[in-house]
């Protein structure tokens, strides 16, 4: 009965986890390629540099208490959960009121960098989603310690369907999509989502008459490496957007995203074994020690690599093709920049590797450092290479920087574990008959 037990739990979490991340991929594609042709260089430029900026504050106030707060409810006794729940409402409602307050100071600076002076009124309308989307993340890390998925799917699905729904119909019918509106959508369908969240959350929602300032401490002190790996990651990844607003125009944020977004779907992969490798590494370093993260390590780096590589060189072959499906004939400037990106996708599947592997056994202080480093290199070298190179320059930028941090995690991980990069290649190579043996071969073999 057990056993039952926990094969059903396996089966159904697996699926929401799968659902959850194809219909949110799905949706976020279908949403940019309907609005990448709707919408003007100039606007869509605009709006990709908002997205940038909240996004920064969402993940700035969800890094701080997601693990942590999933991670002792699911761990510590019942009787503590009162605590738990109300020091986590506590520190998100601290930190939500620090970034719309935030959001405010900047706003109107961001809207005269960017010269774009729609944006300051964006970022004002947008602090009512900040308020309702600390609620739902609450909820949705509750159920998750709980064992429970389906709300955080269903939840999820309401808010970017619905999205991307009001998108798919102003395309069909050739209506004209004002940024105020796509704002107002967000709010609304959070506040769908948060309600619908709730009626999934609810058994689990207690509270203790006052805050537990042991567990504030505790909950702060847990996820504070954490939240600064997210802050420094995402910095890495907007920096680019919001100095190519700033220093040549939105549109060329427009053309930039686009090559990101592009190579973000070779990227899916690495997320996904990411995912896997983390509580393998954690389990396994348990059980057979140092040794058996140099294999992990080696062994995940090169699967993806051999995963990743003929996908990477169709993109390359047929970059022209790809960007004129994907964003439509107005972003040309998006092609050498996607010849740039892919050859940073290279070195995507070593670092993010690295990060899962130092986050499971324990080491998040020296992945904060080492995504840190990434990340101010990135930002020192994307003035001047914007300045000389132009819109080309923030893509630059990025390789230079992701060869240092390559670099430097590579010399980390060869002290800590003896990992040997030549390894990776190894493994990529053997991945191929493996997975023809295993896979395409065995099964004919055993039909006839």
């Amino acid at each position: 009965m057990n056993t039952r037990n926990n094969d059903n739990y396996w089966i159904k979490s697996g699926l929401f986890n799968i659902l959850q991340n194809l219909s949110g991929v799905a949706f976020a594609f279908g949403s940019f390629y309907f609005l990448v042709r709707i919408l003007d260089e100039h606007t869509f430029g605009v709006w990709t540099l908002f997205l940038s900026s909240i996004t920064i504050l969402e993940i700035v106030r969800g890094g701080l208490i997601q693990n942590a707060l999933i991670k002792f409810i699911s761990g510590e006794d019942k009787s503590e959960h009162k605590k738990i729940i109300t020091a986590s409402f506590a520190i998100t409602t601290f930190l939500t009121l620090i970034c719309i307050i935030i959001n405010v100071g900047f706003a109107r600076y961001l809207s005269i960098l960017w010269k774009s002076p729609e944006l300051s009124s964006l970022f004002y309308i947008y602090n009512a989603a900040f308020l309702l989307s600390g609620v739902l993340t609450l909820f949705n890390c509750i159920e998750q310690a709980n064992l429970k998925f389906k709300g955080v799917f269903v939840s999820s699905f309401i808010r970017q369907g619905a999205f991307f729904i009001y998108v798919l119909i102003c395309y069909i019918f050739n209506l004209k999509i004002s940024l105020f509106y796509l704002v107002y959508l967000q709010i609304i369908t959070l506040a769908i989502s948060v309600v619908t969240s709730y009626f999934y959350t609810r058994t689990y929602l207690s509270f203790s008459n006052k805050i537990d300032f042991l567990w504030f401490k505790k909950l702060f002190n847990y996820g504070k490496y954490a939240f600064g790996t997210s802050v420094s990651a995402i910095l890495a990844n907007t920096i680019d957007q919001m100095m190519l607003g700033a220093l040549i125009s939105a549109n060329a944020a427009g053309a930039f995203n686009i090559a990101i977004r592009i190579t973000n779907l070779v990227d899916i992969p690495t997320n996904a074994l990411a995912a896997i490798v983390f509580p393998q590494s954690a389990r396994r370093i348990e059980k057979e020690g140092i040794g058996a993260i140099k294999y992990l390590y080696e062994k995940s780096v090169g699967t993806l690599m051999a995963i990743l590589v003929p996908g990477i060189l169709f993109l390359y072959l047929f970059t022209d093709f790809v960007v004129d499906f994907i964003a439509g004939t107005k972003y040309p400037e998006a092609v050498p920049l996607l010849h740039i990106t892919l050859a940073y996708c290279l070195l995507v599947p070593y670092g993010r590797q690295v990060g899962t592997i130092l986050d499971s056994i324990g080491k998040t202080k020296l992945n904060f450092y080492l995504v840190l480093f990434t990340a101010v290199i990135n930002l020192l070298l994307n003035y001047p290479m914007i300045n000389y190179w132009g819109i080309l320059g923030a893509a630059y930028s990025s390789l230079v920087a992701g060869i240092i941090g390559f670099i430097a995690a590579q010399i980390i991980l060869k002290k800590q574990f003896n990992v040997n990069i030549f390894n990776t290649f190894i493994y990529a190579f053997e991945f191929y008959p493996e997975f023809y043996n295993k896979y395409i071969k065995t099964p004919k073999s055993t039909h006839q």
